[in-house]
């Protein structure tokens, strides 16, 4: 399985000491680039306030949503009550 632009960081360049990132140039990089921001705000609206600071900090939509599951998965009792809730 391959996946493009997974979570690999932005295309950079060093000019004279100074790092500079590289925007994008096709329209397939353009494209991937704006789904890749409009998936990371759509799982930041999600998030209460009071843990935005902790989270914001993630770049990419897939680690912000690992961090996100990880923080807000819950306990055993908490997804039979969700499940039930469900059917």
């Amino acid at each position: 399985e391959v996946i493009e632009n997974g979570n690999a960081p932005l295309i950079t360049q060093v000019v004279k000491g100074v790092e500079t990132i590289i925007a994008p140039v096709t329209t397939k990089e353009k494209a991937q680039r704006r789904l890749e921001l409009k998936a990371r705000s759509t799982l930041l609206m999600s998030i209460p306030n009071e843990h935005q600071l902790k989270i914001n900090s993630i770049k990419y939509a897939k680690s912000l949503l690992q961090a996100v599951e990880k923080r807000f998965r819950g306990n055993a009792a908490t997804k039979k009550t969700q499940r039930n809730i469900i059917k």
